[in-house]
């Protein structure tokens, strides 16, 4: 390989079709048009003697010489905006990159629709990339780049990323307005008597810790629906005479169309944290990103 041929801006459009697996995909996160990016995608391949991409059912699949190409490219492309924006400082309103964020649907209501309406804002330019939260995989992602900060129980990462708490999160019940069996309070024998839905992540679950919580004090619900998604209960709940027991911040924001309740047993909450890898510690717009999201959390 000629280093003289090498063109940073085929080095940022590799990194950007590692991380999408998609010309259409990555040519829009590049702002460029898809012939745009199919021509920096065959100098590429006449710089690295390699196809380094073939054709798949939903995009395209990387060569194993790609793959090889994808960590030290990513590390090589941080290296150089650290240095450029150390140079000229951190400026939010001029911030011109992206920020992958993995997290749950939870976190995306509780945490990133606030934080991204925040930044539409304060940083109009910076771009927020949602992933699914894959705790198996995290570790990997983060350390290649596809990753730059994920948004979970801090306690459940990799012990060799960085973390930093938000918040503690409880849990309330809801249950819809003028609900013919619930009258702003709940009682502990109205509570097991009535039908519930429950979040199952994995999907098919009937169980929880407020199921924990009830086995202790020799009780047991009704649990009629088992659901994949937070996202799918408030508007489920807010229909039917079915209740749920939900993180708080999932339903702040729904009281109009939902009665939000103390749970009439204690049940234990969880944490919230940030959760990144050294190669963004110390890098000003991710640090920046960072606070913002402690800031809006109230951290």
């Amino acid at each position: 390989m000629d280093s003289n041929k090498v063109d940073l801006n085929l080095l940022v459009a590799l990194d950007a079709l590692l991380a999408e697996r998609n010309v259409t995909r990555a040519a829009s996160r590049l702002g460029l048009s898809q012939p745009a990016l199919s021509a920096q995608l065959a100098r590429l391949r006449d710089l690295f003697g390699d196809p380094l991409f073939l054709p798949a059912q939903r995009g395209v699949t990387p060569t194993a010489r790609a793959i090889e190409l994808e960590a030290p490219v990513r590390r090589a492309l941080d290296q150089v905006r650290d240095v450029l924006a150390r140079g000229r400082g951190f400026d939010p309103a001029i911030a011109d990159l992206t920020v992958a964020i993995a997290c749950s649907d939870y976190v995306q209501v509780a945490v990133i629709a606030p934080l991204a309406l925040d930044l539409r804002v304060s940083a109009p330019k910076l771009r927020i990339a949602i992933r699914q939260l894959d705790g198996n995989l995290l570790g990997q992602q983060m350390e290649a780049g596809v990753v730059d900060l994920a948004v979970m129980t801090p306690s459940t990462a990799p012990q060799a990323l960085r973390t930093r708490l938000l918040f503690h999160e409880r849990y309330v019940t809801i249950a819809r307005r003028r609900h013919p069996g619930v009258k702003a309070k709940l009682t502990l024998d109205d509570f097991v008597a009535l039908e519930h839905v429950v979040v199952s992540p994995r999907g098919g679950g009937f169980g929880g810790p407020v199921d924990t919580a009830l086995g202790k004090l020799g009780r047991k619900r009704r649990i009629a629906v088992s659901a994949a998604s937070f996202l799918f209960v408030p508007e489920f709940v807010a229909r039917s005479d079915l209740i749920a027991t939900v993180p708080e911040r999932l339903v702040r924001e729904r009281a109009e169309r939902l009665q939000v309740l103390e749970p009439p047993l204690p049940v234990e909450g969880f944490t919230i944290g940030l959760v990144w890898h050294e190669r963004s510690h110390q890098h000003p717009a991710h640090r920046w990103v960072r606070e913002r999201a402690r800031t809006l959390c109230g951290g």
